[in-house]
């Protein structure tokens, strides 16, 4: 029977500061970020002046951001889904504070964006739980976050995006279409940005 060590969880504010103490060169790939966010869980307890629960959508709420990256806590009722979309061309890290998400990747065959259409395929898919973060692929990076019904309680995911970015291209499977929608912060550093459902 294999023993693996027991990892301390980080709280919040020094996984903060350890993410600014990488150079920038850390976050044009993704393999350093990724090993050190499965290094270094986070608390999530450390996290609830910053959390924000939605029944009728998912929640973006902005802990801090830098000209090199920004870090989001994303909170999921059970059910709730993203839409399918990319992320501007920039490198996307996620960990599972709490709960388990199921990421569904896409494969790009054909996109046009003047005209809003596409062609996607599903290619592999990851669970995302505590200790098992995700790095997006930035050759393929459609993809979808899902809270499935089946895992029956709610999550917190946190997001670091490098670059930051104001914008993306949202999917649709079915119909082959898409397009450039803005994004928003529910919450900024722990103070509501829009009124909750």
């Amino acid at each position: 029977m294999s023993t693996h060590p027991i990892r301390s969880l980080t709280p919040i504010n020094e996984l903060v500061s350890a993410l600014c103490e990488f150079p920038a060169s850390s976050f044009e790939e993704t393999s350093e970020i990724h090993g050190f966010l499965r290094e270094h869980p986070v608390d999530s307890a450390t996290l609830d002046r910053f959390l924000c629960w939605d029944k009728q959508h998912y929640t973006r709420n902005l802990i801090v951001k830098t000209p090199l990256f920004e870090l989001v806590a994303i909170c999921w009722q059970v059910g709730q889904q993203s839409s399918t979309h990319n992320h501007d061309q920039q490198n996307c890290w996620m960990a599972a504070a709490s709960g388990r998400l199921l990421v569904q990747n896409y494969r790009t065959l054909s996109e046009d964006i003047r005209v809003g259409h596409c062609n996607i395929e599903r290619s592999d898919s990851v669970e995302m739980s505590f200790g098992n973060p995700v790095a997006v692929n930035p050759k393929e990076p459609v993809h979808r976050v899902s809270n499935l019904p089946e895992f029956g309680e709610r999550a917190v995911s946190l997001h670091i995006y490098s670059r930051p970015f104001d914008q993306c291209v949202v999917y649709s499977e079915e119909q082959h279409t898409c397009g450039v929608i803005k994004l928003v912060y529910t919450t900024e550093f722990g103070k509501a940005t829009r009124p909750a459902h």
